[in-house]
């Protein structure tokens, strides 16, 4: 089959992943189909739990690569049904990620020798909060499931390799005042006013950014929701403020949030609080692994730091280097314009089928 008839079938096999609804918590169709493809394909043993569906073949191979990807997507913006419009697919989850699992499928059921033993991966709830997360619910209920020397996630990254990821800390951090009068004020201490200073603090916030294997991240902290007020005559006496930090991979959560407690101490006083609200690890690049050397040196793939939190941290946590890699440009996931392009497709299957057949 020539490459362009390839690509059109990738296109036609996206457009009918993005014709199965699967928003998040709403899966169980989409995964009905894709444990339905992967049983049909040769010498796989399939497993299933919940929504979340794994493929594995067992060929007594040295090394053991996990292939996966969510299945999930956000709510529709007008882009529920798939559009094939020349040699690119629109709809909502083309990028993310529904032409690599496309692909994903694709691969399980044709390359029937790979030179490596394979884990097919296909979760739920990606897109939600990471409590709910499909890979955590497999992680926790069957992570032999899961046992790997490497992970690739199909994460829409525009065709280059996004090692590692960043992780996150939310906070909360309440201020404390004296209520009074508003004709009185001076009676009181105005806990939303107290908000100023640690408001220009956090907009004052200089990024670290450190080197991490020839990766450069970028950290961030940011004011996410404010909160306060009693009535419109009372001066305040709480008011509060969730701060959002992106942290690189080179802390763990422990670090992170008693370097984020630090930066805050000038701006805050006895009897304020600092509560974490949701916490997920970073994961390092990962880069020296062979599989993940050759998928770049072979390819001669871009390489550049995840910014962003993805599930290969929980990969990380378990000792398996991760990385992200997958079709689609990612400033168009969760877009009314997100679409992908059938040469990006193909040279995603391209690229992944050279890893199973000459690694």
């Amino acid at each position: 089959m020539s490459g362009g008839a390839v690509g059109a079938d990738l296109l036609a096999r996206t457009a009918e992943l993005i014709n199965v609804a699967s928003v998040s918590y709403h899966e169980r169709a989409i995964a009905d189909l894709i444990e339905a493809r992967l049983r049909a394909g040769p010498g796989l043993v399939v497993d299933r739990v919940g929504d979340n569906v794994v493929a594995r073949t067992n060929l007594g191979r040295d090394r053991r690569v996990l292939i996966g990807g969510h299945s999930d997507t956000v709510a529709p913006n007008g882009n529920a049904v798939a559009r094939i419009d020349g040699d690119v697919v629109w709809g909502l989850g083309a990028a993310d990620m529904k032409a690599a699992l496309a692909v994903i499928l694709e691969l399980a059921t044709t390359v029937v020798e790979p030179v490596v033993d394979v884990t097919w991966l296909v979760y739920a709830r990606e897109e939600v909060r990471v409590a709910d997360s499909g890979l955590r619910e497999l992680f926790d209920a069957r992570p032999d499931l899961l046992a790997a020397d490497v992970a690739l996630l199909g994460e829409p990254t525009g065709g280059a390799v996004e090692a590692g990821c960043q992780g996150v800390l939310r906070a909360v951090v309440t201020l404390t005042g004296t209520r009074a009068h508003t004709a009185r004020p001076w009676m009181g201490v105005n806990a939303i006013h107290r908000l100023g200073p640690l408001l220009a603090r956090v907009d004052a916030y200089q990024p670290r950014t450190p080197e991490i294997d020839g990766c450069r991240y970028r950290e961030s902290l940011q004011a996410v929701a404010v909160g306060g007020g009693v009535a419109g005559n009372v001066v305040p006496d709480t008011a509060e403020v969730t701060l959002g930090y992106r942290f690189a991979p080179d802390r763990d959560i422990e670090v992170a949030e008693a370097a984020l407690k630090e930066f805050l101490v000038p701006v805050m006083g006895d009897g304020d609080c600092f509560t974490v609200t949701e916490r997920s690890p970073s994961a390092l690049p990962g880069l020296g692994h062979p599989v993940l050397q050759g998928l770049i040196g072979d390819n001669r793939l871009e390489v550049r730091a995840k910014l962003g939190w993805t599930d290969v941290a929980f990969f990380a946590e378990q000792g398996i280097p991760a990385a992200n890699y997958g079709p689609g440009d990612p400033t168009l996931a969760h877009t009314a314009q997100e679409r992908v392009d059938a040469a990006a497709i193909e040279s995603y299957r391209r690229t992944l089928e050279h890893l199973l057949t000459a690694c």
